[in-house]
């Protein structure tokens, strides 16, 4: 009898809180995958990197190019997984190399402050008067104290990586266009497998050959903010339908989805100021931070990060429904699997969140921290045909590989993308 009160008490809960939060009357419930009984669980260990082993020395130093033995990677803000062999890693320049210091007391600061924190990082390669370009200040620059060739160096800002963590591509060429690259993507319809960059500072999505040798496109106004059909004011991410029509998140300032066809031609745009942390208005963000599209539903799910939230639209911007990532929470990531789930990379809680495609929670793994598999700020991730994901991180200012275990649990893993880009 306690049993079934109980059981009672958790389903009434759950009833009021999915009619606070979402409207099932006006978007019915997609049918939910189920999931595989949970393998036999191994004798002891722990569960520190979820289903997965981390890649060692992945990817290589950057001291593997020559004149860089003494710099090391700034704030790795996005990573696209176009093949095992060919990884995109986007960030803010270089920071230098540096051994952890010894702790220092700062009595000029205040009784029992030390630098740095035991069992802390010891620089956060992201946020700060000088670390790495692009974060601090009204356009991202005319706040950074530091010195470029001292502090920071803006330099391989976009580069690819083999299999093995080598370096195989520097597209310095394109370091002087960027101001703070943000996501990067390659269109898995497109045959011709094009790049696209977001860069939210220059107000602008880039896109270029798969080689990097051509810029053929640019959405927006480089360098200029607006909120008409032509400008951006600091957009995030990006996701494509099947015909090529693409969604691009507006972004940090902006509070809006722009939808463009295949061609980039601005077909519509949708979103309203919202007033954080708490909103659960229909169509209100602050800080659209994640988009992405089901080609079979063409339902589009939308981050609204700083209310915590996924909203769900139709392909022209109709609400359907919504879910609330929890509390505390800053979703950073949004992806969506191939085996039609929804996937969630968290700041606050430095976890990798699995839900269905209704928001209902699955499951999640992550631990806050710099050890190999650790997260702080993840910002990027991506999934490679053979079930690797990557992991970029803005305040630990690396990227990682996550190699499926054997035994893991097949539930656990996430799924390769709706659409992997074909070899």
């Amino acid at each position: 009898m306690k049993t079934a009160a109980t059981a009672g008490i958790a389903l009434a809960a759950g009833i009021g809180i999915g009619l606070l939060v979402g409207n099932p009357a006006s978007a019915p419930d997609i049918p939910r995958t189920a999931d595989a009984p949970t393998a036999e669980a191994p004798k002891g260990g722990q569960d520190q990197t979820g289903p997965y082993t981390v890649a060692e020395n992945w990817p290589k130093p950057l001291s593997q190019l020559p004149g860089h033995e003494k710099w090391t990677w700034g704030a790795v803000q996005g990573i696209f997984a176009e093949s095992p062999n060919r990884v995109y890693v986007l960030m803010r320049g270089e920071l230098p190399l540096l051994e952890r210091p010894m702790e220092v007391p700062y009595p000029n600061i205040g009784p029992s402050i030390s630098f740095p924190v035991s069992q802390t990082p010891f620089r956060n390669a992201s946020v700060g008067p000088v670390t790495s370009p692009g974060n601090t200040g009204s356009d991202g620059w005319n706040g950074w104290q530091g010195k470029l060739g001292v502090d920071a160096r803006w330099e391989h800002n976009l580069f690819v990586v083999d299999a093995e963590g080598t370096i195989i591509e520097s597209w310095t060429q394109w370091d002087s266009i960027m101001r703070r690259p943000h996501s990067v993507f390659v269109n898995p319809y497109d045959p011709e497998k094009h790049v696209w960059v977001v860069d939210d500072r220059q107000h602008a999505v880039y896109k270029f050959t798969n080689d990097g040798k051509q810029l053929v496109q640019t959405l927006g106004v480089r360098g200029e903010a607006g909120t008409d059909d032509t400008h951006f004011n600091r957009p995030t991410f990006m996701a494509w339908l099947p015909d090529s029509t693409l969604y691009v998140s507006d972004g940090y300032a902006n509070t809006r989805v722009v939808k463009f066809d295949k061609d980039g031609k601005f077909l519509l745009a949708w979103g309203e100021k919202g007033t954080p942390p708490n909103d659960t208005r229909p169509g209100t963000f602050d800080a659209v931070h994640g988009v992405v599209v089901d080609p079979d539903t063409r339902r589009v799910y939308v981050t609204d990060r700083s209310s915590a939230r996924i909203q769900i639209f139709d392909e022209n911007g109709k609400y359907l429904d919504q879910f609330s990532t929890g509390g505390p929470s800053t979703p950073q990531v949004l992806y969506m699997s191939a085996d039609k789930h929804l996937w969630v990379a968290d700041n606050s809680t430095s976890k990798i969140v699995k839900y269905d495609m209704n928001g209902r929670y699955i499951y999640s793994w992550g631990s806050q921290g710099q050890w190999p598999g650790a997260m702080w700020n993840p910002h990027g991730m991506s999934v490679d045909q053979e079930g690797n994901m990557y992991l970029a991180e803005v305040n630990n200012g690396r990227a990682q590989k996550f190699v499926p275990r054997p035994d893991a649990n097949k539930d656990h893993l996430i799924g390769p993308p709706v659409r992997p880009v074909a070899n």
